[in-house]
């Protein structure tokens, strides 16, 4: 099933590509040709992510080098180069079509020839099954397909790092978030238990007496001065403003020179 995936895929591509009447022509010469053999192999690799496995990053282009062997006693033609994404179950159900590069390279009988193909895909993280083929033609104008690479792949998400800007907005955003509801919290739930503090309008560390002392002290003043000065005297009498002068007692200095 998954041959005839490919193989309608490459119909497709050459349909695209070249249009017109060859195009039918080579489909046909292709569904007579399916079942014929080319002396000519190609393996894929690839050289960035077979590490630890082949992972398809999400978001990041894959590159695979595809070696073609030309063992054929004519030259033949490289034209496409395709792939598709499918499921690991029995049914094994195509979930991506990947894009199909032209490039019309030639390969000479008994030579080899590497070539470059890259894709790019966004899917959930999961383990799928890639395909890739390529469609090979020779001199007397026959297509055939022959698969590259036909293996378990892993779909991954891109590794993140502390110093992304994306993940250090989404640090701060969340840090923000989290004092706001902790501030919340606290005027709301905890803040009311606590005893108010009273403001006093004296300055701190003066007390009563200190401002007592530290007040200057006005002389005195009479009393005649300050009730004159107070209130209108023009209407008291003056024998009640102006106090009688102590008379001088003449007997009293008689009596002390007669003795």
């Amino acid at each position: 099933m998954a041959r005839l995936g490919f193989l309608s895929l490459a119909l497709l591509s050459v349909q695209a590509f070249i249009g017109g009447s060859f195009a039918a022509d080579a489909a046909a010469d292709a569904g007579e040709k399916a079942d014929a053999k080319l002396a000519v192999t190609a393996q894929a690799s690839f050289p960035a992510s077979e590490i630890f496995g082949v992972k398809l990053v999400n978001g990041h282009p894959t590159q695979a080098l595809i070696s073609f062997t030309n063992d054929e006693p004519n030259p033949v033609t490289v034209n496409f180069v395709g792939g598709t994404l499918s499921t690991l179950d029995e049914e094994s159900r195509i979930l991506r079509n990947l894009t199909a590069t032209r490039y019309g390279i030639e390969i000479p009988a008994g030579e080899k020839e590497s070539l470059s193909y890259s894709f790019a895909d966004e899917l959930h993280p999961q383990d799928l099954r890639l395909g890739i083929a390529t469609i090979i033609s020779n001199t007397e104008g026959q297509f055939f397909t022959v698969y590259a690479y036909n293996g378990t792949v892993s779909v991954v998400e891109p590794e993140t790092s502390i110093f992304d800007p994306q993940i250090i907005f989404l640090y701060f955003f969340l840090l923000a978030c989290f004092s706001g509801v902790v501030y919340f919290f606290y005027t709301v739930w905890i803040a009311p238990y606590f005893p108010q503090k009273r403001r006093s309008g004296k300055a701190p560390g003066k007390s009563a007496g200190a401002t007592k002392k530290d007040e200057p002290v006005e002389p005195a003043t009479s009393p005649a001065v300050s009730s004159a000065t107070t209130y209108n005297a023009d209407w008291i009498p003056s024998h009640h403003i102006n106090r009688p002068e102590a008379r001088k007692v003449k007997g009293s200095s008689r009596s002390k020179t007669r003795a």
